[in-house]
């Protein structure tokens, strides 16, 4: 196996962890380990609980929108599919990572409803994850696509 070889599949295993670490991260939020404590940090309030539920509903739409402005481009890896678009239109016009970002604000969203020291490391870990899984992608896209240097500087998040 050459260096090349090696590279290239470090590089596939490094996507793939960062997939199943996503999926995994988001999992959690619906099945509660008893491992991990829940403990609140703050007492849950009215407010708290609407305000999440209202994160929740306006991060889960823009993720359907970025779904429908993707369509075929759509993929859970960073890597682009082979034939691939730059969409720079719809949501994307106003972000470059739209779906990523409602994943996380979605998290922080339950963790606003719970307000539990469980739901913050899961948010935080979440968005770890992501911004791996964000830099990455950025590679791919910039050595597949030649104009998407000027769309990054001029979409900024």
């Amino acid at each position: 196996m050459t260096i090349f070889q090696l590279k290239s599949l470090l590089k596939v295993a490094y996507e793939i962890i960062l997939f199943f670490l996503q999926f995994f991260i988001i999992s959690l939020h619906f099945f509660q380990w008893e491992l991990l404590p829940k403990k609140q940090i703050i007492q849950v309030s009215y407010i708290s609980h609407i305000m999440g539920i209202l994160i929740i509903i306006v991060a889960f739409i823009i993720m359907l929108v970025a779904i429908k402005d993707l369509g075929r481009n759509l993929s859970p890896f960073p890597r682009p599919i082979t034939n691939s678009k730059l969409i720079t239109k719809g949501i994307y016009r106003f972000t470059r990572h739209p779906m990523y970002y409602s994943l996380i604000f979605i998290s922080f969203g339950v963790f606003i409803i719970k307000l539990s020291i469980y739901y913050l490391c899961l948010s935080i870990s979440l968005a770890l994850v992501i911004k791996f899984k964000i830099v990455l992608e950025e590679q791919y896209l910039i050595n597949k696509f030649k104009n998407y240097l000027l769309y990054k500087n001029e979409v900024k998040y």
